[in-house]
């Protein structure tokens, strides 16, 4: 019974991560799933402190309330 109980689940579980991925697959064809949009200020406090004021990574990111990877991707980013 419990096996039953089982299989029933995780059938449920495996159809509704297919809707899922069908909706996302459906919404980005659209123009309508691109992400979460980039914060301009905090991007431009980023540069400003790390290429302008020459602040070291760390403090730069410490300062700008971000982590370290996000300085170092707003700053390569910025060097292109």
């Amino acid at each position: 019974m419990l096996d039953m109980l089982a299989a029933i689940a995780r059938k449920d579980y495996e159809d509704r991560r297919r809707r899922q991925s069908e909706g996302i697959s459906k919404a980005k064809a659209e123009g309508k799933y691109r992400g979460r949009v980039a914060d301009a200020q905090k991007h431009e406090l980023i540069r400003t402190l790390r290429l302008v004021n020459g602040k070291s990574l760390r403090e730069t990111a410490r300062l700008a309330g971000v982590s370290k990877m996000t300085v170092i991707r707003v700053c390569s980013c910025t060097d292109k």
